[in-house]
């Protein structure tokens, strides 16, 4: 039998529930939790060791600086002449920025491109 009320195990589990760094849900024990928050508050930047070997294996972006600017720019999903503009950019650039990050990221539009580089932290 649990310590907690049904209520109290509700808060109690969703409070050892986390969002990772890359949107991910995660899970911290109660004392890791605790200690984790503890850092934080004291101005430290809390990574876990897993999270980070995670990350270290997905490898450095393949994307040059442009077309991770250009990718990031098409997450509104906006047609090409207003990121151009945005982005001070002519529309045959802007084009060909976001064809070779679909290219380089093995997908098949942009819209899936700006969710691989998401998912992998690139963006």
């Amino acid at each position: 039998m649990s310590r907690y009320r049904p209520r109290e195990q509700r808060v109690h589990r969703r409070l050892q529930r986390v969002r990772t760094t890359f949107g991910r849900p995660g899970y911290l024990a109660a004392a890791e939790l605790a200690t984790a928050i503890r850092r934080v508050h004291a101005g430290e930047r809390v990574v876990d060791p897993a999270l980070a070997a995670a990350a270290l294996a997905e490898g450095a972006s393949p994307l040059t600086a442009r077309e991770t600017e250009v990718l990031t720019a098409a997450r509104g999903h906006a047609a090409i002449a207003d990121l151009a503009a945005a982005l001070h950019l002519s529309p045959g650039t802007v084009r060909n920025h976001l064809s070779a990050a679909i290219q380089k990221l093995g997908a098949r539009n942009r819209a899936e491109a700006i969710q691989i580089a998401e998912r992998k932290g690139w963006l």
